[in-house]
């Protein structure tokens, strides 16, 4: 369990309840929408609103606690902020898998950015497609 009192010091963030199980909640479940991680929250605290909730993320991916991942025509999931890594992104049931970023694509990074004199200060990359699971599902 990573250290959210000190996540949160550290991005200057006041250190709340609400905060601290939407963190926990996050780590304990991966990538989530707002609303399934208000469906956990209240289970825990059945007084929070989902104003609060939205509130909470929206303020914390601003100060890079969590990353907003967009998913194309759905909601858009939640994660902890942590090392770069490609979003793999199933356009069909929604599902969110990381994967470490590759070498080569830091070297494709660095090379356009270079390129354009651009200091790269963090990168997310989402890769669009169907899952294996998906693609199973609809197989003859």
């Amino acid at each position: 369990m990573r250290d959210y009192v000190g996540l949160l010091k550290e991005n200057g963030l006041k250190v709340t309840f609400q905060r601290m199980n939407i963190l926990e909640t996050i780590e304990k479940n991966g990538h989530m929408s707002v609303e399934d991680i208000y469906d956990e929250v209240i289970k825990v605290h059945p007084s929070i609103s989902l104003a609060t909730i939205y509130k909470n993320i929206i303020l914390m991916v601003e100060k890079a606690v969590l990353v907003e991942v967009p998913i194309s025509g759905r909601k858009p999931k939640y994660e902890l902020a942590k090392m770069d890594h490609i979003h793999l992104v199933c356009t069909e049931c929604g599902d969110v898998a990381d994967k470490p970023c590759m070498d080569e694509a830091g070297k494709v990074f660095l090379a356009l950015t270079d390129a354009e004199r651009f200091v790269l200060n963090k990168r997310q990359v989402n890769l669009y497609g169907v899952c294996a699971s998906c693609q199973e599902a609809v197989a003859p």
